[in-house]
């Protein structure tokens, strides 16, 4: 896994999620998908520079299907908000850093 995002299983979802004390990036990806591996660096290179204000973090929806059916994940690349324990953002597909950052960036200042 990518030295500054967190690999999110099902066990630690609630606690590394949905209870956290900062806002979380969560992508939701498979190994196999194209666009899923096109976002990788973007992904880290957005984590690395969070300045610890949004932890960035990922499931794989295949060995985490409950996650991924709880937040109604049809397509993935799916990127989602948290904050508080409750869904702020949601953008789906693969995109450009800067798209990207437009989307999400208000969490990162």
């Amino acid at each position: 896994m990518a030295e500054h995002t967190l690999e999110i299983s099902e066990e630690k979802f609630e606690n590394s999620v949905m209870k956290a004390k900062m806002p979380v990036l969560v992508e939701f990806w498979a190994p196999w998908c194209h666009p899923c591996k096109l976002m990788a660096p973007i992904i880290e290179d957005i984590a690395k520079h969070a300045n610890n204000k949004v932890q960035i973090s990922k499931v794989n929806v295949e060995e985490n299907p409950t996650i991924a059916e709880r937040f109604d994940i049809t397509s993935i690349p799916t990127f989602i908000l948290f904050e508080e324990g409750k869904v702020k953002k949601t953008s789906i597909g693969s995109v450009d850093k800067k798209r990207l950052l437009e989307t999400f960036g208000k969490w990162f200042i």
